[in-house]
């Protein structure tokens, strides 16, 4: 059974996807056989294939699995907003028991790494009663944090990983991605963050006008080979 991580992020667009595509990179070019999940996705369009969601299109390109769009991302929101509100708006229901389902199903994939990136923040909700870290809690999958490197990162990094604990998930490692390249004293909190954070830096990415997955992924090797090892 491959070796299966969450992704999740201090909120939106703190790079989970260019983190997570870029670990797939590097574990492929390792040797590794990969796969990715986006289980949820909001925000679709019509490449000329039918809806569907870019991240999740860019994490089956960066997989080396021969996985289908659908099992990828199996629940795909027409709008980029909460996820929840986007269920209501389309008259569906989003629960952690059918997610798990689908994770189950795609985890037993004969791979070496399997990485299962969320939406959102850690509390994102499903629905009125659950959030969607009922899907990481559940099937206990090792963490990954990436920390958006911008004003603000310290509170949201803190919180973020008391709730992962809070919740019984092993948080096994973050990532400092700097989406902001004017960022003042990000020496200064990322050094705040290596020391109040209990679990280790796995990688730091740099600001890189229009990153792509490959470029991302030498700063990912070495997370990777641990990971894998």
């Amino acid at each position: 059974m491959a070796k299966t991580f969450f992704i999740t992020g201090t909120d939106t667009d703190a790079g989970k996807t260019i983190v997570t595509a870029a670990m797939l990179e590097a574990a492929n070019s390792q040797g590794a056989r990969t796969g990715a999940m986006k289980p949820v996705a909001a925000g679709a369009e019509d490449h000329g294939a039918g809806l569907q969601n870019d991240d999740a299109l860019l994490l089956q390109q960066c997989s080396n699995a021969s996985m289908s769009y659908e099992q990828i991302n199996p629940v795909l929101l027409k709008e980029a907003i909460a996820p929840h509100i986007a269920a209501e708006r389309e008259g569906r229901r989003l629960t952690a028991e059918r997610l798990v389902g689908f994770c189950r199903g795609a985890m037993m994939q004969p791979l070496d790494l399997m990485l299962v990136e969320g939406a959102g923040g850690w509390r994102v909700p499903l629905n009125q009663h659950e959030n969607l870290s009922e899907l990481p809690r559940r099937l206990q999958l090792p963490t990954i944090l990436v920390v958006g490197m911008r004003l603000g990162c310290l509170n949201h990094a803190l919180l973020t990983a008391e709730a992962i604990v809070a919740d019984r998930v092993p948080l096994i490692g973050w990532v400092a991605n700097r989406v902001d390249p004017y960022m003042d004293c990000y020496q200064e909190n990322l050094d705040t963050l290596k020391n109040r954070l209990r679990a280790p830096l796995l990688a730091e990415l740099p600001f890189i006008e229009d990153v792509t997955a490959k470029e991302a992924s030498a700063y990912m090797q070495e997370a990777v080979r641990t990971l894998l090892a």
